[in-house]
């Protein structure tokens, strides 16, 4: 855990106990800082308490002297509405930060490279990571990818920290210039807590707040107007596409990742080799990773190398297992319905599982993948109006939960195809995460039998 002495005898209020926060007020309380701490959840409090943390009710407590209120990145601080804690800081004028920028201000001497986007930031994180790993380079991975920044090590100048950024971040970090930033997509997501997709996109945008090289993936309209805007102030963009061949930038053309950084356009490796990154989806992370490490000067066969030898990440379209001649895939991170197309462009003769907390929008947008479903099987909230969409055009079974879907899917692909998890919505009517949906499904799958396994 990192010591955060940027705030040594001061009091800072921590609002938010789940993973990052109780790791920030541990971090802040060993860096010398008065903490007071609050969760509206009882049993988080507890476990604070429990640690040495005090937990005063920050909507009552006097806050006078308090610093800066460290707010959970699942808190809100504007849209739709602020929490009553970060109402009351606002009106106190208390600075309002997440615990990245307590990183920021606790380990000035390491470099940063920053990843966001609406899909792939998480694999492209991890691949990043991976990479510099294999290359020899001191490195720490972590903030949305589930790692709580704080709990990293502690790094010096020749360390990177590689750190998944999410909108609510970006809102929460003030003073963090990346070395190396990347924006990979962006489509409409969360727009309920930025305002509508103009915050959305102006949070996304805060990853190149003053920093140096800015990679930027330029399939979408919305960021290859970014990419224009940051190269019309001078600032350095790599440009990445999958659709096309780019100057001064990476693409990927035929399957074949092409190097265009230096000018002439140069043959790197045949992504389609990569078990580990299927699809074209995958294909732009791995153009955005490795533009990211040659911007951090890691030499290009060892670029290869970790991309050849990266191991995917769970819940990203996890091959859990091939039983009885069918493969089960397991894509619970995908939580809306344009990370979905990505798993179901990438396969043919899919018992789709999906439903859970429909985002806005629903799966209509998935009607061009529709001819690859042999059937679906719905569950969650979003049942009914899946069933809705896909009336006429797919077979369904409103399956209610996911192990009754499982079982229904297994039984109906005894012939072949593949039984993909991949519900285009979040988890929080039947699960507390995704990652508790996908690990759901990994025990179920694997109390089916051994198989042969990937």
């Amino acid at each position: 855990m990192i010591n955060v002495t940027a705030f040594r005898n001061e009091s800072v209020a921590v609002m938010g106990l789940a993973r990052s926060g109780l790791v920030a007020a541990e971090a802040l309380m060993k860096g010398g800082a008065k903490v007071l701490a609050w969760d509206d959840n009882e049993s988080r409090r507890t476990a604070a308490m429990s640690r040495g943390v005090t937990v005063a009710d920050l909507a009552t407590v006097d806050l006078t002297g308090v610093k800066a209120l460290v707010l959970s990145p699942g808190i809100p601080s504007t849209f739709p509405k602020p929490h009553k804690i970060a109402a009351r800081a606002q009106e106190a004028g208390i600075d309002i930060i997440g615990d990245i920028e307590l990183l920021a201000l606790s380990q000035r001497a390491a470099r940063y490279a920053g990843i966001t986007g609406t899909n792939g930031k998480s694999t492209t994180t991890a691949l990043l990571g991976h990479i510099l790993d294999q290359a020899g380079v001191s490195v720490a991975i972590g903030g949305n990818l589930g790692i709580p920044a704080l709990s990293l090590e502690s790094l010096d100048a020749d360390g990177i920290y590689v750190l998944e950024m999410s909108s609510y971040q970006l809102e929460l970090t003030k003073s963090l210039a990346f070395n190396v930033a990347i924006l990979l997509n962006i489509t409409p997501d969360h727009l309920d807590r930025h305002g509508g997709m103009d915050g959305y996109i102006a949070a996304k945008e805060r990853i190149f707040a003053g920093g140096k090289a800015a990679i930027v993936g330029i399939d979408d309209d919305i960021c290859q107007g970014i990419a224009k805007k940051l190269a019309d102030a001078g600032r350095k963009v790599v440009p990445v596409s999958v659709l096309r061949g780019v100057t001064g930038g990476v693409y990927v053309e035929g399957g074949k990742l092409i190097d265009a950084i230096d000018g002439t356009p140069k043959e790197i490796i045949d992504l389609a080799t990569v078990a580990r990154l299927p699809g074209t989806h995958n294909w732009q992370n791995a153009a955005a990773a490795f533009a990211a490490a040659r911007c951090l000067g890691i030499d290009t066969a060892k670029i290869v190398e970790g991309i050849k030898s990266f191991p995917g990440l769970a819940h990203r379209q996890e091959l859990i297992a091939t039983i009885a001649g069918v493969r089960y895939i397991n894509d619970s991170k995908a939580t809306n319905a344009d990370a979905t197309e990505k798993a179901l462009a990438c396969y043919d003769d899919i018992y789709w599982i999906a439903g859970g907390v429909a985002k806005e929008g629903g799966i209509a947008s998935l009607a061009p993948y529709f001819a690859r479903i042999r059937h679906a099987f719905l569950i969650g909230e979003a049942a009914p109006a899946f069933a809705e969409t896909l009336f006429g055009k797919v077979t369904f079974t409103r399956s209610g939960d996911l192990a009754t879907a499982l079982q229904q899917a297994r039984a109906m692909a005894s012939n072949g195809g593949t039984v993909l998890l991949s519900p285009a919505c979040a988890s929080f009517d039947q699960f507390t995460d995704f990652e508790a949906r996908g690990e759901a499904f990994r025990g179920l799958v694997e109390a089916i039998g051994t198989g042969e396994r990937p």
